[in-house]
């Protein structure tokens, strides 16, 4: 009777160890189809290579709601998809790992592991509130900023160059996107906490 007992306890613990595995790893993935899908929404500027899309906006709201660990892995994910020139990445730039580490855009790209992570660790790391989230996302593209600039100032052999075609039309859209993203986690949150 005890045997039985224990063999019960034992499999439920198994299966919900197994289910919760199984969730989270569908949280990854299903963050790495999100910005996949964000990516999609892309307006080509005639004056720059950079593209002006969705893609930054669905890596802050991955990192934000999914945390920093699993933010980190689901656009960890989401750059190896692209490296195996499945085409997740935005349809103006060449794909593949072509887009990964010589497209113009391959700065922003490699720092959306970080990005996401960093937001996610704001957002961890006290009240989930709309500023903490702002904060959060504030901080995400200063990071992606840096990596994008530094990669097209390398490229440009100019930092002026760098910040024409990599900041200066983007800078309102990427307010939006921020104020969006933490928006949306917020009130994810707020839903959330009202199920408890």
């Amino acid at each position: 009777m005890a045997k039985a007992t224990m063999e019960t306890l034992s499999s439920s613990r198994e299966s919900i160890f197994y289910s919760e595995g199984a969730r989270q790893v569908a949280l990854v993935v299903g963050g790495s189809l999100f910005v996949a899908l964000c990516a999609r929404i892309t307006i080509p500027l005639p004056f720059t290579p950079v593209p002006l899309t969705v893609q930054n906006f669905g890596v802050l709201l991955v990192g934000l709601l999914l945390g920093s660990r699993r933010g980190f892995a689901a656009m960890a994910l989401y750059l190896a998809e692209g490296a195996m020139g499945m085409p997740v990445f935005n349809p103006t730039g060449a794909g593949g790992i072509a887009q990964l580490f010589h497209g113009a855009t391959a700065g922003f790209l490699l720092t959306y592991p970080l990005v996401a992570w960093l937001a996610g660790y704001v957002m961890e790391h006290g009240r989930k509130s709309f500023a903490r989230a702002a904060i959060g996302g504030l901080l995400g593209e200063v990071v992606l900023f840096t990596g994008g600039l530094a990669w097209l100032a390398v490229l440009t052999h100019s930092v002026a160059q760098a910040f024409r075609w990599g900041l200066y039309w983007f800078l309102f859209a990427e307010i939006i996107k921020v104020m969006m993203a933490a928006g949306i986690a917020a009130q994810w949150q707020r839903f959330r906490d009202a199920r408890r």
